[in-house]
């Protein structure tokens, strides 16, 4: 056997296992690209034309091209890690804190899993979020159709975060990302849908107006200081929208191979990227176009509070039922790493307990059967009910997504991958490729900061308002 068949058995497996006797991954490009946009085009897109109009007509669509190459730097960077110590034939790294620990040592690793985890739960709350206020908004959009834009549409959202809670509960079962790709594949669908509907309204509005919106400088403030908060949150805002570093490994691991797993992560993320690049910005710009100083928050909700889309009505409640399944299954994305960490950590430590390692079949009414583990569902249950809990709480959107953008998109997105390519690809300090990737992280670094102040403001502000 000549050295490059013996290298594709070593590095394929055989028969239905992969090289490390897992069973046989089937994930491919297309599969990886659901993944990825189901990952980044979340609640993050309907703040972006908000977002534009705090940074103005300059600004916004150059705040969001950086980010989108920015992003795309990380995923090539990051991709490499899956394996160790060559990015094809060396051991797999299943997750982003296994690549952390195994390049970076156990000290940053508890800081990498820290962010990665507050990051994943700070993205589920604001799931739980923005899913009562698109449940709210098609309630108003009928209430106002039905009696007028003066009517008093008020609707409480904390019935329906519950209700979203419920659900959440229930497709929990699921037992891990490698059985989600046809939840991935119906999320990844609503999100072109609502897109493009947000999109094809923005451009009805800006017509109807016979007006472009808008100015250079955006929103004008009463104080310079307002101004630069608002800035640094829209900085937030827009980090949010795209970094899905924390998921890629996850996602990587699903890849069949050949081809080799790094090259069709790079590809995929190339193709993710363009499509949501393309998206955000003919949201975000025409969003801003439609309404100038007046828009809204959240671009298809923004009715709740006098601002938005109001007809035609049916259109506007299409667009939020899509993002409310969409979010449905964004919320499993990003919850599985948490769910699939709590599993693994439990059956470490209590091998011998049948309340972690032991599966019952059940089987109710109407519904086909399934396998349940006590401990999966009192974790993931208690997880769910938290989550809504805290959103309960601080029913802030713009200002929650400017601070879990701040917290993912330097430490995660940026330093880690960075460091994780130095020492993989043994960077000397102070080479030209170093001086580079050290002055690329340390503006990154600057953003964080940036969004991560101007978001706290904000949420001070609301709470005390």
């Amino acid at each position: 056997m000549d050295g490059k068949n013996s290298l594709q058995i070593t590095r394929s497996g055989t028969g239905d296992y992969d090289d490390d006797g897992h069973a046989k991954r089937t994930g491919n490009l297309k599969s990886a690209v659901a993944h990825i946009i189901t990952a980044v085009i979340g609640s993050g897109v309907l703040s972006l034309a908000w977002s534009t109009s705090q940074l103005g007509w300059i600004g916004g669509p150059v705040a969001l091209l950086c980010c989108a190459i920015v992003t795309y730097i990380s995923s090539f960077l990051l991709s490499d890690c899956y394996r160790t110590p060559d990015p094809v034939t060396g051991k797999r790294n299943y997750s982003y804190m296994d690549a952390v620990r195994i390049y970076l040592g156990i000290k940053r690793t508890w800081i990498a899993g820290f962010l990665q985890f507050l990051t994943l739960y700070g993205t589920g709350i604001a799931y739980v979020l923005t899913t009562a206020t698109c449940l709210g908004a098609i309630l108003a959009s009928n209430c106002y159709h039905k009696k007028g834009r003066q009517a008093p549409c008020k609707f409480d959202g904390n019935m329906y975060m519950v209700l979203f809670g419920v659900v959440q509960i229930v497709m929990s079962f699921i037992p891990d990302l490698h059985n989600m790709e046809w939840v991935s594949i119906v999320a990844a669908i609503m999100s072109f849908t609502y897109s493009f509907i947000g999109l094809g309204l923005g451009i009805a509005t800006v017509i109807k107006n016979r007006t472009i919106m808008g100015s250079v400088t955006g929103m004008p403030t009463q104080t310079v200081a307002d101004k630069f908060w608002g800035v640094f949150q829209a900085l937030g805002d827009i980090a949010f929208a795209y970094p899905y570093s924390i998921l890629l490994l996850e996602i990587q691991d699903t890849l069949e191979s050949p081809p080799p797993e790094n090259q069709t992560m790079k590809k995929a993320s190339m193709v993710a990227i363009f499509i949501t690049t393309f998206f955000y910005l003919c949201c975000g710009c025409f969003g801003y176009a439609a309404f100038g100083n007046h828009t809204p928050g959240n671009l298809l909700t923004g009715l709740l509070k006098g601002s938005g889309f109001f007809e035609p009505f049916w259109l506007v409640d299409l667009a939020n039922v899509c993002i409310i399944i969409h979010l449905v299954g964004g919320y499993q994305v990003y919850s599985q790493p948490i769910y699939s960490t709590a599993d693994r950590w439990a059956s470490r430590k209590f091998p011998n307990s049948g309340f972690v390692n032991n599966f019952y079949k059940v089987k109710l009414p109407l519904l086909p059967g399934f396998r349940l583990n006590l401990f999966r569902f009192c974790f993931r249950t208690t997880y769910v009910i938290s989550t809504v809990g805290v959103a309960i709480v601080f029913p802030y959107f713009n200002e929650i997504l400017g601070v879990l953008g701040a917290i993912n998109f330097w430490p995660l997105a940026i330093y880690f991958p960075v460091e994780m390519y130095f020492v993989q690809h043994k960077v000397a300090a102070w080479s030209r490729k170093w001086i580079v990737l050290r002055t690329f992280s340390f503006a990154c670094f600057l953003v964080s900061v940036m969004g991560l102040v101007g978001s706290v403001v904000g949420i001070v502000k609301e709470k005390l308002s």
